[in-house]
């Protein structure tokens, strides 16, 4: 890259991709590193999940200062991981404030999970979702909803309150169409109740690689000689998901809406790291940059990428080929419908087990911190 180039990340805030970090912890926050991420990536956001604050939480000794304290004050473990979380979102909230004051409420958010164990519990979700604002109470929070058919009701419900959310887990066309749904639902009830929408933003966080590695297992399953359809369903799945967020954030219905100042609920691409070797690790990178939408990568697909990206809008390209990648599949005997559902119930079973192998590492950690 030429000493005067644009560096690729920041040419995909110029192309009108925000870029995130799938990644937080007290180390990042409190050393400077989420800030050298800001200022030397691009990095305009981070995402957090039950995965991630597993590993934050229990490697190293940053977060036993607290526990001491915690557990002094004899709270359970659930109360301790809540009290842990939530101090290092408020800090990550407040080191991307100036982010988020400085876009009008664009960027600059930060995301944090509600207990993956209530995925298919409506009620209980609306109800921690609105917990965590109230608890964090930052402007650039954004509460994750997994995108179950339960969550569904909760998200808009959390929406009509007039609150941010991050929608998780999302894998299939169909599914992404409901979520689109439920966040214009929840803008209008917010609106028809006097509510400003301007204070609302969401995104739609698609999970990308994880669509490529349950595919194309199915693919060697089926027969080794498909290898020409391997590593295209995630790509086609997110232009046919792009497409239709471009048809559903339009016509009068959406403008009335933004009329009254709301933002469209912008697709996220979350799981983009390659799991597959043989592919280019920036391949999901590359393929989705395209504008109003959001990019949050693990760090060292960051890096890759300010080191080897080519940066070009290619998210609104190749429909056709991507309808057609759809159809191939299903002829070579890949069921989409049940590659996503496996795939979300998959991703509920994984956070869930996260935040289980979390809890017992912090309640192992409380009695060995805990006053003799």
């Amino acid at each position: 890259m030429a000493a005067d180039a644009v560096p690729p990340l920041q040419r995909l805030s110029e192309l009108g991709q925000s870029v995130w970090v799938d990644y937080l912890s007290r180390d990042s926050i409190r050393g400077g590193h989420l800030q050298e991420l800001i200022d030397d990536y691009s990095v305009v956001g981070a995402t957090s999940n039950p995965t991630i604050f597993e590993k934050a939480m229990t490697a190293g000794d940053t977060y036993d200062e607290q526990l001491h304290e915690l557990a002094a004050q004899g709270k359970d473990v659930d109360e301790t991981f809540w009290a842990l979380a939530e101090q290092d979102i408020m800090d990550a909230c407040d080191l991307f404030r100036q982010v988020w004051d400085g876009g009008g409420g664009r960027d600059g958010y930060v995301s944090l999970e509600v207990d993956p164990r209530l995925a298919y519990e409506t009620l209980a979700t609306y109800r921690e979702a609105m917990r965590l604002h109230d608890e964090v109470d930052r402007p650039n929070l954004m509460v994750k909803i997994p995108a179950t058919k339960p969550g569904l009701a909760a998200i808009e419900d959390v929406v009509a309150k007039g609150r941010s959310i991050n929608v998780t887990l999302i894998f299939s066309l169909r599914r992404y169409a409901e979520v689109a749904e439920s966040y214009i639902r929840g803008l209008e009830r917010l609106v028809a109740e006097g509510g400003d929408p301007r204070k609302v933003a969401s995104v739609a966080s698609f999970f990308v690689s994880r669509i490529d590695t349950e595919a194309d297992r199915r693919l060697d399953e089926l027969d080794p000689a498909h290898d020409e359809l391997k590593g295209k369903l995630a790509i086609a799945n997110a232009k046919l998901a792009y497409s239709h967020y471009l048809e559903a954030f339009a016509g009068p219905r959406w403008e009335f809406l933004a009329g009254k100042g709301a933002t469209p609920q912008r697709v996220l691409w979350a799981s983009t790291s390659t799991k597959n070797p043989a592919y280019p690790d920036t391949l999901y990178v590359e393929e989705l940059i395209g504008p109003d939408t959001v990019d949050t990568m693990p760090e060292e697909t960051l890096k890759a990428y300010q080191d080897h990206g080519h940066p070009e809008v290619r998210l609104d390209k190749g429909l056709d080929e991507a309808r057609r990648v759809l159809d191939e599949l299903a002829r070579a005997g890949v069921d989409y419908d049940d590659v996503t559902d496996t795939l979300e119930r998959e991703g509920v079973e994984k956070f869930a087990q996260s935040f289980d192998h979390l809890m017992s590492a912090l309640r192992d950690k409380q009695r060995s911190l805990a006053p003799a």
